[in-house]
């Protein structure tokens, strides 16, 4: 299979390279850290940034929403109704 796009560098904006699921966890950090992720089933989403010092709260995701921050953290506690969440790197 032909990748005409590999000899372009890989910038902020140009589509993810690598995929993997994240489970949530209350201590557990992300490895590695995500571009962003998307959310297969919505509801309320609790995690970290990478440059935050305290968890943020993301209500009404709705399925199949992509969030574009690079979250260190998602936590169990809080979360609700999210399933299938496939980080973006």
């Amino acid at each position: 299979m032909a990748d005409e796009f590999s000899s372009y560098a890989t910038g902020l904006t140009s589509p993810a390279k690598k995929a993997f699921a994240i489970t949530p966890h209350d201590t557990n950090a992300i490895d590695p850290i995500p571009r962003a992720i998307r959310c297969g089933t919505g509801g309320t989403l609790v995690g970290r940034a990478v440059g935050s010092s305290a968890d943020v709260t993301f209500t009404n995701v709705a399925d199949g929403e992509t969030i574009p921050v690079r979250f260190s953290h998602i936590r169990v506690t809080g979360t609700s109704g999210i399933a299938n969440i496939v980080g973006l790197t």
